[in-house]
């Protein structure tokens, strides 16, 4: 492993004087959250930060629950833009992004966020100072009892991981350190830094944008800080609840595949690629359902000496249905998700190769970041034994030994 890799620990950035403060745009995206939005920016209200040096721009995603008309009621000093549909949290945030064309610092926070009076002040000092590009909120649950972020990470075949998950708050989510990623639920970023590195990926619609906008950060030469004295409280997954299950299971099974598919150098994608695949097949297996496989085994056809009438008419009655046979909708998900990467091979290569053309800073300095690269997501006693055996024979675990930093169990962001 290269000698160059930064420990994970930093210093606290010192507190900003009132004249160091940047412009700060705030970008919140909102799909039918008019429950969440008052709370959300009446807190965003009480910032003790000047007026003139913020700006809340709020793009909403076509909305039917009056999010729209609440806003210019009760909120006109935000500046809202109305999308006619959804376009996905990544395209609205860059919509968020583009508009907010006179910010230094943007901050991406989400609709069901409250924030403590002096967040701001402290999400973008580490950047202010120069210490870092981009940085990640400490996110607790809504009431502080529990964290839901404290930086990020994920394992070798991308899964998200959410440091600190459910931990009870304490001294140890107190420090700075570097992070994979920060969320996007409450993160912020130098605003030509986002658009060096290109911003958020669009095609993701949603989940793991963040995981990909933070490792190409780090890939292209630049910097994560967790700032944990910017706190805020969040309602967890109050939008994805209200969205049918299998969509939810496509994003999530094929955006980690394309993360790992754009970003890993050319070596360690060619080890790490048949495990990645491998093992989101062999989810979408146990998803399916597929019960009794014994129909498929043709050994079963040597125990049927002379099939009876009632043998006969059934295999009929098999071939009417045309061989078919119902599974679960979420198995079909991971394999459309699997499928939108293997069968868009050469456009998912085009963005990789952009990626790869601008990297300045090599895998190995970027690995330890993981924090649980060798966390297997599955108890299924298959996919343990998969895990295991792929691991060891593509060299994953050699890839990352002495690089697993993360004692706690973590959680899938």
């Amino acid at each position: 492993m290269s000698s160059a890799a930064p420990e994970l620990f930093v210093e606290a950035s010192e507190p900003l004087g009132d004249r160091e403060l940047p412009r700060c745009a705030i970008v919140i995206l909102n799909w039918n959250g008019r429950h969440h939005l008052e709370r959300c920016l009446e807190s965003i209200r009480g910032l003790r930060y000047p007026a003139d040096l913020r700006e809340v721009v709020l793009v909403d995603n076509g909305s039917s629950d009056g999010s729209v008309e609440l806003l210019r009621a009760r909120f006109p000093w935000v500046r809202l833009r109305v999308n006619e549909r959804n376009v996905g949290f990544s395209a609205g945030c860059n919509q968020g992004a583009r508009a907010a064309a006179d910010a230094d610092v943007l901050v991406f926070l989400n609709n069901d966020i409250r924030v403590e009076p002096d967040f701001l002040r402290e999400l973008v000092a580490p950047i202010v100072r120069g210490a870092c590009d981009a940085t990640s909120a400490r996110i607790l649950s809504w009431d502080g009892e529990r964290v839901n972020s404290a930086g990020g990470g994920m394992n070798f075949h991308g899964i998200g991981i959410q440091r600190a998950y459910l931990d009870e708050p304490g001294p140890e989510h107190e420090r700075p350190c570097w992070t994979l990623f920060g969320c996007g639920g409450a993160m912020a970023m130098g605003a030509q830094a986002f658009r060096d590195v290109g911003g958020f990926e669009e095609e993701f619609f949603a989940y793991y944008e963040d995981v990909d906008l933070g490792w190409r950060t780090w890939i292209l030469g630049k910097r994560v800080q967790y700032a944990p004295r910017a706190v805020c409280y969040h309602h967890h997954s109050s939008t994805s609840s209200r969205v049918p299950r299998e969509r939810l299971r496509l994003l999530q099974v094929r955006n980690p595949l394309l993360a790992c598919f754009k970003n890993y150098a050319d070596d360690n994608l060619r080890r790490v690629f048949p495990a990645m695949l491998a093992l989101a097949l062999r989810r979408a297996i146990l998803r399916l359902e597929l019960g009794d496989r014994r129909d498929f085994r043709i050994e079963e056809l040597s125990r049927l000496r002379r099939p009876g009438r009632l043998a006969r008419t059934l295999e009929r009655l098999r071939g009417r249905a045309e061989g078919r046979r119902a599974v679960a909708r979420a198995g079909l998900a991971d394999l459309v998700g699997i499928d939108d990467l293997l069968g868009s091979w050469d456009h998912w290569a085009r963005k990789r190769a952009a990626v790869q053309r601008a990297r300045e800073r090599p895998d190995d300095e970027i690995l330890h970041l993981f924090l649980r690269p060798l966390w297997c997501i599955e108890d299924e006693p298959g996919y343990k034994e998969l895990h295991r055996g792929a691991t060891a024979f593509f060299g994953i675990d050699a890839l990352f030994d002495g690089l697993t930093s993360m004692p706690d169990d973590p959680r899938q962001a």
